[in-house]
């Protein structure tokens, strides 16, 4: 099967440059999912938060997240050569936060400290994936999923790490203790970053990239994809907010089974990933984006009616194929979009469509104080099948091995 020809310049370091950069978001993850699946919710039970109030610290990490986004994906592409410090700054980052997160004894202290926590995660993407882009053009959504199995790697370590951690250290402790492997994990990705050939920057001033941004979207299938981005996202929120909430609180689990289940489903994420972007590349991204996203807005409304036991364990299983899967395809779909210009702007475009879904975690907050938890997951549900209409209703370009192999044909 014929595919598009790559030089030997662009394949120099590549698979080296892939292996950091899925080691740096297994890494990435391990914070994020500690902290989202199993400190979140011992945090509101220790603070006594309500679930609006949770759903607010929710919304300030986002919020710093897309202003950071937006900042990363400039320099991104204005710093290309830079990708290996960029990155090794956002995992210490994450650790300095988590640092001063672990001082909080009050809900205003903590607000702020989820505006700190926001920065580090949102600045790995744009130049991680940027740089995956420029040097996989023929594997392009295969090497961006196999970014995400790294995340999944870390989304499965992360909560049994942490549960763990919390048998014999309470909450803020494991947050304040989080400071040292982040250091000696963001020197590590630096290190073995830094010598793969750098590349070279494609935007040159600050007014460039915002022309660049205007510019993109003017392409309205690319305005699209971030709008349907956005929903999707504010879908999630709620899954990824108030899952694990659900799980701990309303049922009683303890953290440590709460790890295991969400764990659980990320296993299976680690291996949908790469399948799936495979066959984006070659089949096209619709065709797995369209009915992957119906099953999953469907298991959203499962999951508020599943009973505790194996209909449960089954439904948050089955989700996992697709919760961090499909972002990576809609990245891919979107640099088909916009062409080999600017990836890491694309990608900031992209994560920075959560903007618009940074109050999705309060509104959630909202239906859980007053209607149940369970029934945030019905709003979830409906963002995710309101994205899936609208994106069928929209033409995606074909990728570069489908244009490849019908020039051969």
């Amino acid at each position: 099967m014929a595919g598009i020809q790559v030089s030997p310049e662009i394949k120099e370091g590549r698979n080296q440059l892939a292996v950091t950069v899925v080691l740096g978001h297994a890494i990435k993850h391990i914070y994020n999912s500690g902290l989202s699946t199993i400190l979140l919710p011992e945090i509101k039970l220790g603070l006594g938060l309500t679930g609006t109030q949770l759903g607010t610290l929710a919304f300030s990490r986002q919020l710093a997240g897309w202003f950071t986004t937006v900042a990363a994906g400039y320099l991104g592409d204005r710093f290309a050569n830079k990708a290996a410090l960029m990155l090794g700054i956002s995992i210490t980052l994450m650790g300095l936060s988590y640092f001063f997160a672990g001082f909080a004894t009050n809900y205003w202290v903590m607000l702020a400290a989820m505006l700190f926590v926001g920065i580090g995660p949102s600045m790995y993407h744009p130049p991680a994936i940027g740089a995956l882009s420029r040097r996989f053009p023929d594997k392009r959504g295969f090497a961006i999923s196999l970014h995400g199995t790294g995340g999944s790697v870390g989304e499965v370590v992360g909560p049994l790490l942490t549960a763990g951690a919390l048998t014999f250290l309470m909450w803020q402790d494991v947050l304040k203790v989080s400071l040292f492997p982040a250091i000696l994990a963001g020197f590590l990705i630096w290190s073995m970053m830094r010598t793969v050939r750098g590349e070279v920057a494609s935007t040159d001033s600050t007014s460039d990239y915002f022309k660049s941004i205007a510019s993109l979207l003017r392409k309205s299938r690319l305005a699209i994809l971030v709008a349907v981005t956005a929903l999707r996202s504010m879908g999630q929120a709620a899954i990824m907010i108030f899952l694990p909430v659900y799980l701990r609180e309303d049922l009683a689990y303890s953290a440590f089974t709460v790890a295991i289940y969400l764990s659980m489903a990320q296993v299976v994420g680690m291996f949908a990933q790469p399948a799936m972007g495979y066959f984006s590349d070659r089949l096209g991204r619709k065709i797995v984006l369209i009915p992957s996203m119906t099953v999953m807005g469907l298991l959203f409304f499962v999951l508020t009616y599943a009973d505790p036991g194996w209909p449960l364990i089954v439904t948050i299983i089955a989700l996992g194929t697709f919760l961090y899967s499909l972002h990576t395809i809609f990245i891919a779909a979107a640099m088909d979009v916009a062409g080999d210009e600017v990836q890491s702007t694309v990608v900031s475009l992209i994560y920075g469509a959560s903007f618009i879904g940074t109050l999705s975690p309060v509104i959630a907050g909202r239906i859980a104080d007053n209607y149940g938890t369970e029934n945030t997951f019905l709003y979830g549900g409906a963002m995710i099948l309101l994205a899936t209409l609208i994106l069928a209703l929209t033409r995606l370009p074909k990728t570069a091995n489908q244009m490849a192999e019908e020039r051969v044909g």
